[in-house]
């Protein structure tokens, strides 16, 4: 055959575009080509385009003689499901993993082994349902996380480990673990009690929560894969809302998709708010998080959608958006009219506030959430939460600060207007 004659790092490059399906087929042809197709450069190429492996090791982490052996214990693992789906939800959490390994290693060892098919099935009788072929796919790569030995209460610890993050706003505290499947059952037999639902009757199943004393709940449809998330009325009528728009049978993998872009992406980080340091999801880059400087004084300004305090059936105060507001001084202080001033401090503020583009509230008063933050250079951001409702899915704030130069006890000049520029209140095509 002609091919026979290519050169070796010739037939690398074509078997490495042919895949390794072509290649495992083309070995068969003659020992020559089974030499090229079994070398482990290839194979580690393939473990490394299909599957993010970095090192030979099967499913379980375990090492494997070669890349190709690794590549042939994946594939066997997950012979029943879409081979394209399965690299999918191996490259979802491999970039969650890389992400928290750099970030917040803490959560690593959360992390569960992934469930085995007898252990999806066992759930899958417990609870009456069948999983969307997409959730079994994620479980069979990391059974959710390994929760804290009793929901948060009184003294907190110094890391709130969820994985999908969360918030804190005056004393309501979010932090939403991916559940494990034991606890699912358990979540969904209780949560079923609470709507006066038959476990024969429900479909929906409870797949991550808040391990904080404020409740957040995020319920999977088993009949079409679509995740919900509970507004202040689950309860009392089973009110949600779908948090990944169009729906479809992996809802909840392009949902995690969309978490670990955001996280590589810097649009959320994680932030140390006081003593306690978690995954805050309060977005940190534009067109999220608006930034303007006046004269030193820099305020960084997002928000998020709070779907647990909306309430879909008031007409005037539908849903609810946290904002989070960071200010700072520069390092060569405040300055007015080329003087500088070591200090100034916040005395009033004015919002504007828009339900899509008409003017809801206009807003002045003293200080924020009671303080009067007073700004030296080289100091950490003053940080503050705070909420507002609107009638409309969309709208936006803008508005501006008073400081003084100095102190207001001892103020060293005339008042002076910091900008906030204007950022956006939405409900997301994802709610996390």
């Amino acid at each position: 055959m002609a091919l026979e004659n290519v050169g070796g790092l010739a037939m690398h490059i074509i078997l490495s575009k042919l895949g390794p399906l072509q290649a495992a087929s083309i070995a068969c042809l003659s020992k020559r080509f089974r030499v090229w197709a079994s070398e482990d450069t290839l194979w580690a190429q393939f473990c490394s385009d299909d599957l993010d492996l970095s090192s030979p090791v099967d499913p379980y982490g375990n090492p494997t003689p070669s890349f190709k052996a690794a590549y042939q214990a994946w594939r066997k693992e997950f012979s029943m499901y879409p081979w394209p789906l399965v690299q999918r939800a191996q490259r979802c959490w491999a970039k969650l993993k890389q992400w928290l390994s750099l970030n917040f290693p803490e959560i690593l060892p959360t992390l569960r082994r992934g469930a085995s098919e007898h252990e999806i099935d066992d759930f899958e009788k417990s609870v009456k349902l069948k999983l969307p072929i997409p959730t079994r796919v994620l479980y069979r790569f990391v059974d959710g996380q390994e929760l804290p030995d009793q929901h948060f209460s009184g003294n907190l610890p110094s890391n709130l480990l969820g994985i999908m993050g969360g918030y804190m706003l005056y004393d309501h505290l979010v932090n939403v673990f991916f559940l494990p499947l034991r606890q699912v059952a358990i979540e969904t037999r209780g949560i079923s009690r609470q709507l006066g639902l038959s476990s024969s009757k429900s479909k929906y199943i409870v797949v991550a929560s808040s391990a904080t004393y404020s409740e957040k709940i995020f319920l999977l449809d088993c009949s079409n894969g679509q995740l919900f998330v509970g507004t202040m009325n689950l309860v009392i009528d089973g009110e949600m809302l779908p948090c990944v728009r169009g729906g479809g049978e992996d809802a909840m993998l392009r949902w995690l998709e969309e978490h670990a872009r955001r996280l590589h992406d810097g649009v959320i980080k994680v932030r140390r708010e006081g003593k306690i340091r978690s995954i805050n999801l309060f977005p940190e880059d534009a067109p999220l998080c608006s930034s303007a400087v006046t004269n030193g004084v820099k305020v960084r300004a997002s928000a998020l959608f709070v779907p647990e305090f909306s309430n879909l059936r008031d007409e005037s105060d539908k849903f609810m958006f946290a904002y989070s507001i960071r200010m700072s001084l520069s390092p060569d202080g405040c300055i007015i009219n080329g003087q500088m001033f070591s200090s100034c401090q916040l005395h009033w503020r004015h919002w504007i506030i828009r339900a899509n583009d008409v003017i809801v509230s206009d807003i002045n008063g003293e200080a924020v959430i009671g303080k009067f933050p007073l700004l030296r250079p080289g100091e950490e951001e003053f940080v503050y939460e705070s909420c507002t409702s609107l009638p409309a899915s969309r709208g936006s704030i803008e508005g501006s600060y008073t400081f003084v130069p100095g102190r207001l006890v001892d103020a060293k000049g005339s008042s002076f207007a910091v900008e906030v520029a204007r950022f956006p209140l939405h409900v997301p095509d994802y709610i996390f």
